[in-house]
């Protein structure tokens, strides 16, 4: 099932229904499937909950737990490392008790921070508010060149920045989370253009063509998302070539493409990134 951006669902039947997870609280995290389902409201107010978007469009989002600190415990864990675990944030308005909710989008988290609030027992704690970065909704390519292989030192130093990339970190300032943001991004580009050296990493062929610069053409696409925009774990990643990303996204045979280049990624990618 494909969530439309502003169209309402019933917690109960379109999601937990489909996907299982936790029918109560903030955060649900189904076991079998590749999502972290997150809630918003102004419910959660009691809670010490202020949720929202910022002029920087990014969007505070404030960790589960009703009573005492919170920690990077269930749900508040499996937001912070979604990308590690291969799963996507899908966040949800709640419009009021036995009504529906209303899709938002597809979030990435950028980063997080400790602040001091008030619990249900209006008692002060630490409380873990994210910071969520909005990708894009739709499937257009980003359009990337492949520069001639580096050595393989430069690859690895290349892959370390990538790795580091993908993991959100504690930042005090939610308004540096954008430019933040497209930096990790830049990061896992350009270590998955250099790993490909100018070939697709699903053909094995050479790029199609070469730029005016002459360098070998390719473009970076994400086996696990709709849109090819964000940081994300390297290990499901890849450079390809235009036509066959087009066919990924596009084509009757992408689903296939798809699973084919994840296959191809498992050896590509073998060390884990823990």
């Amino acid at each position: 099932m494909e969530f439309v951006e502003g169209v309402e669902y019933s917690r109960r039947e379109d999601i937990h229904a489909l996907f299982g997870g936790q029918m109560q609280g903030g955060i649900s995290t189904p076991k079998d499937h590749p999502y972290v389902f997150i809630f918003t409201g102004k419910s959660g107010e009691q809670h010490g909950y202020l949720d929202g978007w910022r002029d920087e469009g990014v969007f505070l989002y404030t960790g589960e737990g009703q009573t005492g600190d919170m920690e990077f415990l269930r749900g508040n864990a499996a937001i912070r490392d979604h990308d590690k675990l291969g799963k996507e944030l899908l966040l949800f308005e709640a419009l009021g008790k036995s009504k529906p909710v209303r899709f938002l989008g597809r979030f990435a988290c950028q980063s997080w921070d400790i602040l001091r609030g008030a619990d249900t027992n209006n008692k002060l704690r630490d409380c873990i508010q994210f910071h969520l970065i909005k990708l894009e909704s739709d499937v257009e390519p980003i359009l990337e060149v492949g520069n001639a292989p580096p050595a393989s030192s430069e690859i690895e130093r290349l892959r370390e920045k990538a790795i580091a990339a993908a993991v959100p970190s504690q930042a005090k300032q939610w308004k540096n989370a954008r430019s933040a943001y497209r930096a990790r991004s830049k990061a896992v580009r350009d270590y998955i253009l250099a790993r490909a050296g100018g070939f697709c990493e699903l053909t094995g062929k050479p790029a199609p063509f070469r730029t005016k610069s002459g360098e070998p053409y390719l473009e970076v696409h994400h086996t696990r998302r709709l849109s090819d925009d964000g940081p994300d774990d390297p290990r499901y990643v890849a450079a390809i070539c235009p036509s066959i990303h087009r066919e990924i996204h596009y084509g009757q045979n992408g689903k296939e493409l798809n699973r084919q280049l994840v296959e191809k990624l498992k050896t590509t990618e073998p060390h884990g990134l823990d």
